[in-house]
């Protein structure tokens, strides 16, 4: 194993020779090409992430971040991005945008190591994780490349030492359960995000942490951790509008939920809010394209791109940051999709 000072880069040479390996062979998985049995691949990754390899210096990606993305086609992302790129433009730093793991051409997905050299072959400045579990094996692998990494809403749990970057989600749960609770509401659903996401549990967490304070009891049948998905959240409402005590209010964890949750309230006659609140979670564009305008909590979706991006910087350069989890403020913004409940207990839906 090379130490950082006094002793040469490990070349491909030393790869192949570590893999057992041609050199030809070894060029060849590292520069991703499919032609490769997957014995030997795991074999020169192996090498690879032992000796520390890094590809030959590439002035022209000197000043690249990587955003490494699951899903790019939701507003919440988008707002992500611009907050990244306009950061990036102060700095003079390009950004590349791409997937979290690849796959060959085969559909097998790369292995932890592969991603990890892939980055650091392209002598990035660093790579932004969005909302992504990567696992142990992936951070080691990254550790050991020395790649400056920042995750945004991680869904795994964080490792020491890699820094994440969200907003006051358990504070942002609160406020919603203080509007809705305010309001009068006492039969409430909660359609959470994944139960393996370190956001929606803070979230949640924080909702019902208020409800219980204030002696509101939110019934176990009544939360419901899906994927922030449209389609999933109609289902689980319009589940839960059909019920002889339909809720009264629902505090959704992503706009695209709360969107689900409009869906079902047309198909089983509700009116929004006059026959259910609703409060949604993020703020994008979408919430105030709604009809009717969702209350919101706002995350600063933009400022949190910035941020990822600046620290990332920082790494980079080998300044310390002052926290491994860096938390932005979230707002409660109210808009028509919340009133007090309904007095006369009329709430009609159609079979």
């Amino acid at each position: 194993m090379t130490k950082k000072t006094g002793t040469a880069r490990p070349n491909l040479s030393a790869v192949a020779a570590h893999a057992g390996v041609s050199t030809a062979t070894a060029s060849k998985v590292v520069n991703g090409r499919p032609d490769v049995a997957e014995g030997t691949r795991e074999r020169v990754e192996t090498a690879i992430t032992e000796l520390g390899y890094r590809g030959p210096s590439r002035a022209s990606a000197a000043r690249t971040v990587e955003l490494m993305v699951d899903v790019l086609n939701t507003t919440y992302a988008t707002q992500i991005l611009r907050g990244v790129v306009l950061a990036a433009e102060e700095l003079s730093i390009d950004v590349v945008v791409g997937r979290v793991r690849h796959r060959s051409s085969r559909g097998v997905m790369e292995s932890s190591a592969a991603w990890a050299q892939r980055i650091a072959a392209a002598e990035h400045i660093g790579a932004i994780v969005l909302t992504s579990g990567l696992g142990p094996d992936v951070y080691g692998s990254l550790a050991r490349a020395r790649i400056p990494i920042v995750v945004i809403d991680p869904l795994d749990f964080a490792q020491a030492g890699v820094v994440s970057v969200g907003s006051t989600n358990w504070l942002g749960g609160r406020s919603a359960a203080e509007h809705l609770v305010g309001l009068g509401h006492q039969h409430i659903g909660v359609i959470a995000g994944p139960a393996e996401s370190i956001s929606a549990v803070a979230r949640l967490d924080g909702f019902l942490s208020y409800c219980r304070q204030k002696g509101v009891e939110v019934e176990p049948d009544l939360v419901r951790p899906i994927r922030f998905d449209h389609d999933q959240a109609v289902q689980v409402a319009e589940e839960w509008f059909r019920r002889p005590d339909p809720p009264t209010a629902i505090f959704a964890g992503s706009d695209a939920q709360a969107m689900g949750v409009l869906e079902a309230a047309r198909r089983t006659g509700l009116l929004v809010p006059e026959d259910v609140s609703l409060v949604a979670y993020d703020d994008t564009p979408i919430a105030s394209w709604a009809n009717p305008p969702l209350t919101a909590v706002r995350q600063p979706l933009e400022e949190i791109g910035r941020r990822a991006l600046l620290t990332v910087q920082q790494l980079h350069v080998g300044n310390p940051v002052d926290s491994h989890h860096i938390e932005i403020a979230t707002t409660l913004v109210v808009r028509d999709s919340t009133a007090p409940p309904r007095t006369d207990l009329v709430r009609m839906t159609r079979s």
